[in-house]
Parts: C-alpha cells; sequence; structure tokens
C-alpha cells in the first residue's frame, strides 16, 4: 500500500484550509465517518462543519479552568452553532493532563503521562493533541473502539497534523493504533 503524507513547512502556520481538504478526501476515500477536531474557541470546528458534509464532526475542546479557573474558552455561541450543525461538542479533562500535571507544577517531577505526551511531540504539538482527544472521545463513549476516525490538531490556533488512528480509552493506550499520518508540520 502507497499513502501520501503532506508536510508543512511552518509549524507555526495554520493551514486548516488544506488540512481540512486532506482530510475530506482521505475520508471519502477510506469511508471514515467521524473526524475529530481540536477547537480552542469553536472556530476551527465550525469551519470543518462547513467543509466536512456528511461526516460526523466532533469539536474537543480545552478543559474548562484551562487557562485561568472557572473560565472556558469555548464560545457558548460557537457551541450552539455547532449543535445547529449537527456537530458534537467534547469538554473533558485532557488525556495527558490533569494530575500527571500538577505534579510538575507544584513538584517539578515529570510523572507517565507527561513523558509520553513530550514523546508524540516528537512528531510535533499537533500528534500529542490528536491522539489525546482520540482517546477524550472514546472515554467520552462518542466514538467506537473498533472504527477508524480521523483526528485533526495543531499547536495553539494553527492547525496542521491530521491522523487516521483507531480509537481506545485512556485505560488502553497502549493499544492505541495511529494508523496514517495524513499531514504534519515538517521540522
Amino acid at each position: 500500500m502507497e499513502l501520501k503524507t503532506v508536510y508543512f513547512e511552518d509549524p507555526e502556520r495554520n493551514y486548516i484550509d488544506e488540512v481540512l481538504r486532506i482530510v475530506k478526501q482521505r475520508a471519502d476515500e477510506a469511508g471514515i465517518k467521524t473526524v475529530l477536531i481540536a477547537s480552542t474557541s469553536g472556530a476551527t470546528a465550525l469551519k470543518a462543519l462547513d467543509v466536512l458534509k456528511g461526516i460526523r464532526v466532533i469539536a474537543v475542546s480545552h478543559a474548562t479552568g484551562f487557562d485561568e479557573p472557572d473560565t472556558q474558552s469555548f464560545t457558548e455561541e460557537n457551541r450552539k452553532l455547532i449543535e445547529s450543525k449537527h456537530g458534537t461538542v467534547l469538554t473533558a479533562t485532557h488525556a495527558f493532563a490533569g494530575v500527571d500535571r500538577a505534579a510538575r507544577v507544584k513538584f517539578n517531577m515529570y510523572l507517565t503521562l507527561e513523558i509520553i505526551a513530550n514523546t508524540l511531540r516528537l512528531f510535533g504539538d499537533g500528534m500529542k493533541v490528536a491522539v489525546e482527544i482520540v482517546m477524550m472521545a472514546a472515554d467520552a463513549g462518542l466514538v467506537n473502539t473498533k472504527e477508524d476516525v480521523i483526528a485533526i490538531a495543531g499547536r495553539h490556533s494553527g492547525t496542521n497534523t491530521a491522523i487516521v488512528v483507531r480509537p481506545v480509552n485512556t485505560h488502553r493506550f497502549f493499544d492505541l493504533k495511529v494508523k496514517e499520518i495524513l499531514c504534519k508540520p515538517h521540522f
């Protein structure tokens, strides 16, 4: 089997239009029915819903309190718009954060999840986030662990990574399979 991976030159730039084109093409070719997309405010997810017609789109937001206690970056207006377009929004604790990150911040010690997250970042921040949101969606019961999905992510406000992946629940992390890298930054 021969498949194409697209490499983007600038890891800081937002390649959302190109990523969505690549994802739409591969989802259609492979019969993939679900796409997960990391979205801080909801704007990226709204764009995905407009491009990925006929594909189930799940927007995965930052956990509440990610930036500041009791705050949510994903706007209520965007949440309502996404739901009105039959998209789904998942807000949950990040699979690679939570208590491990608290230990790093408070005690300056890295635990297993932080090490795994930083290892995935060797492929770019988007790879870590893409893998993370798939497990979060599996834990929430929003994806089937027997069906491939496409996960889209990036760095900050720059979307630049897409993978085909077979979801697993977080407690089965080492069974997760990244089957294809559709696009990622070239470092």
